[in-house]
């Protein structure tokens, strides 16, 4: 199969390739998503064969109005109709009870769904000229989620039908999901909504375990992003929690010639290792905006061991923490000051 690289003026030639029950990766204001035809169940099973993605991880439905919603879910209640008046569009997930109309492959049996209104206008004007669309990440299952065109292209040319050059991601991670399915409700995955904006317009919501934590065995994941391992370049990634001194004087020590470091602008100096910066210590936007592409270039240098310094799991920096421990495989080394 060759994979077109479409412009973001050609969105009714790939708004017919998903009619047709066809792939197309396409830009939004978190990741590529690589898209299908969320009322098609064959048309989604083929989004898990090309990223070699497990069946049973669900996958979140994007809109572009809001009224596309009613016949995707079985209820709005008050507090959704809060969160999309607060919130959408842009990078939060809700979950709510399906409806008939979505097939088992878009949520891996549940019997619930995950619907997002994406804030990206080429995004939007995709699924306007199709239908609303299923789409996880546009990567291969497992490596580090794509922010450009290039990305996607490197992971998926000759398995999808097409990709639209958006430009970059302007968040970086995935969208927040939380779930209204259970009460009270909870956090499945942070992102660009953070925790407290969540509690700040509908009170309580619950930060679930599988946050910070793998799932329990036989444990079944409820969002994208629970389950597996996720994010992953193919050099090992060492988590290191700790005072910057202390994280540079680890890696420096620990200099072999195949190691790097994934630290703050403010450590580089400092390092006796290759280096790559993921921005600000203080600012968790930037770092969210900058690890996926990060992790991808520890690939492209071919290191086999990044450090990461592990980052401060509080606001947005929640999302970035919870995407690389997943990177990291849940294991963090405590450093002595």
């Amino acid at each position: 199969m060759e994979t077109k690289l479409l412009s973001v003026s050609q969105i009714d030639e790939a708004a017919e390739i998903i009619k047709r029950g066809g792939l197309v990766a396409m830009p939004t204001e978190t990741v590529y998503g690589l898209a299908a035809d969320a009322l098609n169940g064959r048309a989604v099973a083929d989004i898990f064969r090309a990223k070699g993605r497990p069946m049973d991880n669900p996958l979140i439905v994007h809109i572009s109005e809001l009224s596309q919603i009613k016949c995707l879910v079985r209820e709005f209640p008050e507090k959704a109709r809060i969160l999309a008046e607060r919130f959408w569009p842009g990078p939060l997930t809700i979950i709510l009870p399906k409806s008939e109309l979505i097939p088992d492959e878009v949520s891996a049996g549940l019997d619930t769904v995950a619907v997002r209104f994406p804030s990206n206008e080429t995004a939007r004007k995709l699924i306007s000229a199709s239908c609303p669309l299923a789409a996880p990440s546009a990567n291969l299952s497992g490596s580090p989620s794509p922010t450009t065109a290039k990305h996607v292209m490197d992971d998926m040319s000759g398995r999808i039908d097409a990709v639209i050059d958006g430009g970059e991601c302007a968040v970086g991670v995935e969208s927040t999901v939380i779930t209204l399915a259970s009460e009270p409700p909870r956090l499945l995955r942070p992102g660009g909504i953070t925790l407290e904006q969540l509690r700040d317009a509908i009170g309580e919501v619950v930060l679930d375990d599988a946050v910070m934590n793998p799932l329990k065995s036989g444990e079944q994941a409820a969002s994208p992003g629970m389950k597996y391992k996720h994010y992953s370049p193919k050099a090992d990634i060492i988590l290191l929690k700790g005072k910057s001194e202390a994280f540079v004087r680890y890696v420096n020590s620990h200099n072999d010639g195949k190691t790097a470091a994934l630290c703050y602008d403010s450590e580089t100096e400092k390092l006796e290792v290759p280096f790559i910066s993921i921005g600000k210590e203080d600012d968790y936007s930037e770092q969210a905006n900058r690890l996926f592409a990060a992790l991808r270039t520890a690939d492209d240098r071919d290191f086999q061991v990044v450090y990461a310094h592990c980052p401060k799991p509080e606001g947005i920096g929640l999302a970035v923490y919870n995407r690389i421990i997943r990177a990291a495989g849940f294991e963090v080394k405590e450093l002595e000051e």
